[in-house]
């Protein structure tokens, strides 16, 4: 066993390291949910501008690199419309902001965070006769991050118009709650919402 950890060890020595905004290195970053394994990508370019190049495709947002993802959800607001280097700016300095608070790689806690915001479970609406009666669903994977992020974005953009703070340290203030799985964030708050009204439905 020793043998093949040293190995192993050896081999991620070996990979180029990615570094997202010249800062974070992506081949540190853990998956800690399986289930997001394959929609959460950190294997994409270290520039978050594809140009729209992974939405050709049917699913192919699962290939763009998530910080893209969050980037592009941020732009999806009347003030930040088109603006995408507006959108970058603002998260790299969210991410300098979360390392001073955290000491952690950013990207990890994004992620995190991603994990902890998407709901495991929605209702959906079923017509029996012409009554529509609730029932309970289990959320697909890219759904849920799809959730996740849009939840943070709708939690910063109202925190930053509610509060004296930046843009940037409301997205950080967001990303770390989420990560800690802090149910008096937005993000948070709402997914338990969700999951709340679908064991309701049960």
């Amino acid at each position: 066993m020793e043998e093949k950890t040293a190995a192993s060890r050896e081999e991620e020595d070996k990979q180029p390291k990615r570094l997202l905004f010249n800062r974070w290195d992506l081949n540190e970053v853990e998956i800690k949910d399986p289930g997001l394994v394959r929609y959460v990508n950190l294997k994409s370019t270290i520039v978050p501008y594809t140009s729209g190049k992974m939405t050709r495709q049917q699913f192919g947002k699962g290939d763009m690199l998530i910080v893209e993802r969050l980037i592009n959800r941020l732009m999806q607001t009347e003030i930040n419309t088109g603006a995408k280097q507006r959108a970058i700016r603002i998260t790299a300095d969210a991410f300098e902001i979360i390392h001073k608070k955290t000491k952690k790689n950013p990207v990890q806690v994004l992620v995190d965070a991603i994990a902890n915001a998407g709901p495991r479970e929605e209702t959906v609406r079923l017509k029996y006769g012409g009554i529509n009666v609730p029932k309970s669903v289990d959320t697909a994977p890219l759904r849920r991050v799809n959730a996740a992020l849009r939840f943070i974005a709708e939690g910063v953009n109202s925190a930053s118009h509610t509060t004296k703070k930046n843009v940037s340290e409301c997205l950080a203030d967001e990303l770390i709650a989420a990560a800690r799985g802090d149910t008096k964030c937005y993000s948070v708050g709402k997914k338990e919402e969700r999951e709340r009204i679908a064991i309701a439905s049960r």
